[in-house]
């Protein structure tokens, strides 16, 4: 058995290292590392490294990690140092952040695709999160406080 980090590790080995074109190839791939994964855990492996499918020269889709990868950190690594708080109103969240932080902070939600979210705004310190639906904010901020190790009374 491999921990998540040695898993994505190997994942992202592989796929530098060889043409990868399908989850389920990445996952005979693995299993011939001697590492056993479900469909399930290869799909969610791939979201969160945030793997894309790209043709190569000839045309044939492959796992790729893209070049913005290396420079948008995790969501999960940021909000521990950068969040400060949120609050909402109607469909509109808005996210405190440390003086600098907001523009990478909503990068890595961006990166996120969070289906509820719309899309976001940075400035300094300060997101502005559009909603789709305003029953989403509890939601969202809820995610965002429990990623950024706030506690709620």
């Amino acid at each position: 058995m491999s921990s998540k980090r040695e898993r994505h590790d190997a994942i992202l080995r592989v796929i530098r290292e060889r043409r990868v074109t399908s989850q389920d190839a990445l996952r005979e791939e693995l299993e011939s590392l001697g590492i056993a994964v479900t469909q399930a855990t290869v799909s969610r492996d791939v979201r969160e490294l945030r793997l894309v499918k790209v043709a190569d020269s000839e045309g044939t889709p492959r796992y790729t990690v893209p070049d913005e990868w290396e420079t948008i950190p995790p969501l999960e690594g940021l909000l521990p140092t950068l969040y400060q708080s949120s609050e909402g109103t109607g469909n509109l969240l808005v996210v405190r952040t440390m003086n600098g932080g907001a523009q990478a902070v909503a990068s890595a939600i961006d990166w996120e695709e969070w289906p509820e979210v719309l899309g976001t705004i940075a400035g300094d310190d300060t997101i502005l999160i559009i909603c789709r639906e305003a029953q989403h904010i509890g939601a969202i901020k809820e995610r965002l406080d429990a990623l950024g190790g706030v506690t709620t009374a």
